[in-house]
């Protein structure tokens, strides 16, 4: 192992990000359904939201020059690494109930875990946030856990 990962790095496990609170709209919903290609009568007339309709919600609209190459935006609650490639490492997604016209959304995100392996190819190092969904009166919506890779 190459040790990439000092106790300053780690004492980041279990930073929270700020709650993010967003109200769902039947027009976001079909906008949603009708782009990604749905075909579910009820997800068209925006009645409740198709699967991964969340993802996108919460994420910070920002100027282009503070997205990543990839086109997302900076995530704050994250450390400085000392490797910088991102690739997907993961993606699991609990659903509790369905979302729905209405919802005032609120979303809990915590880093969860760092730890490093060795590749083929060199260190890697593996980060998980989880990101818990519920609604303004404490009702699950779901739980997503994110693993990324960076090498």
């Amino acid at each position: 192992m190459s040790g990439l990962l000092s106790k300053a790095l780690l004492a980041n496990i279990g930073k929270q990000a700020p709650p993010r609170t967003e109200v769902v709209t039947r027009r976001d919903i079909r906008k949603y359904a009708i782009a990604t290609g749905q075909r579910d009568p009820s997800f068209l007339a925006g009645d409740r939201a198709p699967p991964l309709y969340h993802v996108a919600l919460f994420w910070d609209v920002v100027p282009l020059e503070e997205l990543t190459p990839d086109g997302v935006s900076i995530d704050k609650l994250l450390p400085k690494f000392p490797l910088e490639r991102a690739m997907a490492g993961g993606l699991n997604i609990e659903y509790h109930r369905d979302i729905v016209p209405g919802d005032v959304l609120i979303a809990n995100r915590t880093l969860t875990d760092i730890y490093e392996k060795q590749g083929r190819q060199g260190p890697l190092i593996f980060y998980e946030i989880i990101m818990e969904v519920s609604t303004e009166d404490g009702e699950k919506v779901l739980t997503e856990k994110t693993t990324r890779i960076l090498r």
